[in-house]
């Protein structure tokens, strides 16, 4: 999503991604970085499936998993990368901890809602939060950053916003699993743009679950004074399901990192629509949701917002280039 200073605003995935970075200095690999970028989009995309599989749990529970697991898979990653002594200072860095706080929130805000919206079968409106999403991050941008739209940026949001009236009166009711998800991940992206000179996507990420697991476990005691633990009542099987969901959320947050130093900013601004355009075709082909014509003209909406968008970031990077 670019603002009028011509930045990208960090590309965020349902499941968390960290901010875009690129490193002027690193050796690009084209071929590698359009391979790890578009793994990292694929298993996003995938996400709806590997929900629906765990539908034996409840969105609640498989999201405390997520958390807990993602903590595993951050920290493994840290040891691995041999980072633990940086990541041990992001937790004295006060000009990022609250910012880091503010993704943690919004991170999990956003993973709950989604969890929850495609549990209940709303695939196509979930993916509706991610495709209006950089619509979102522009007046974010105007709010908080008090950035100035260009003409071309205030027409996409204004397609954005009819877009949603439209799909409200098709709903009867405002799509707030959509604006929800969008408005989180805006909030997410704007704590990620402050924190990208300062914390990488990484320890970003590894900070975050930190600060959810004592929610999560808070959560589960939750979870099991309502009914059964359903990590221990399927066994191997189950619990395997709900672990490997945490360890996919950290697996493609550091498959996109690597892509990200090797891919011009423009093409990244791009492959962050692969995500909810599989998303939206599960939802229509794979899951069956139902698209009456009204509801056919607001995502028609978004999709002209976002071709006016993208329009626009071509023209403005053009001039960059010269």
């Amino acid at each position: 999503m670019e603002s009028e200073s011509g930045k990208v605003a960090p590309a965020v995935s349902s499941a968390g991604a960290g901010s875009v970075s690129s490193n002027p200095a690193a050796p690009k690999n084209v071929a590698r970085g359009l391979t790890l970028g578009l793994s990292a989009y694929l298993i996003w995309g995938s996400f709806p499936i590997i929900i629906t599989l765990l539908g034996f749990a409840t969105p609640w529970e498989i999201v405390v998993w997520r958390i807990l697991f993602g903590l595993v898979a951050g920290v493994l990653f840290i040891l691995v990368g041999r980072s633990w002594r940086t990541f041990v200072s992001v937790f004295a860095n006060r000009q990022a901890r609250p910012w880091l706080v503010l993704s943690s929130v919004m991170i999990m805000i956003n993973w709950t809602v989604y969890v929850y919206g495609v549990a209940i079968g709303h695939v196509v409106e979930s993916s509706l939060g991610y495709f209006i999403n950089p619509l979102v991050t522009i007046v974010l941008a105007v709010f908080f950053l008090r950035e100035k739209l260009r003409p071309l940026q205030w027409v996409a949001v204004g397609l954005g916003a009819v877009a949603v009236l439209t799909l409200t009166i098709d709903y009867g009711r405002l799509p707030w699993i959509a604006l929800t998800l969008a408005g989180s991940f805006g909030l997410y992206g704007l704590a990620k743009n402050k924190l990208a000179d300062q914390v990488t996507a990484l320890h970003s990420y590894t900070f975050e679950t930190v600060v959810l697991a004592p929610v999560a476990l808070a959560m589960l005691v939750g979870v099991a004074a309502s009914g059964p633990v359903e990590f221990i009542r399927h066994g191997w099987a189950g619990a395997t399901g709900l672990a490997l969901y945490g360890f996919l959320t950290a697996i493609p947050l550091i498959l996109f990192g690597v892509a990200a130093r090797h891919l011009p900013l423009s093409w990244i601004g791009f492959m962050q629509y692969l995500t909810p355009i599989i998303q939206f075709t599960l939802g229509i082909l794979y899951f069956q949701e139902e698209m009456p014509a009204a509801r056919w003209a607001g995502f028609a909406l978004v999709w002209l917002g976002l071709s006016v968008l993208s329009a626009d970031m071509i023209r403005r990077s053009r001039q960059y280039a010269r």
